[in-house]
């Protein structure tokens, strides 16, 4: 590839990046609160399944 093809890309990827910008808002407090309560529970959940896997590891072998 030579330089122009990725000048190309670069610009191309330039423009998408704006565009998706453009599009983007901040969320109001309510959807604020929700991504929150939602990754906190995805955060426990996977907390905890580590904590049960371990459990049961040195239940089984002690």
């Amino acid at each position: 590839m030579d330089l122009s093809s990725y000048w190309i890309k670069f610009r191309s990827f330039v423009n998408e990046s704006i565009r998706v910008l453009k599009v983007t808002r901040k969320p109001n407090s309510i959807e604020f609160k929700t991504i929150v309560k939602v990754a906190g529970l995805g955060m426990a959940l996977i907390g905890l399944i580590g904590f049960v896997i371990t459990m049961a590891k040195q239940l089984i072998f002690p």
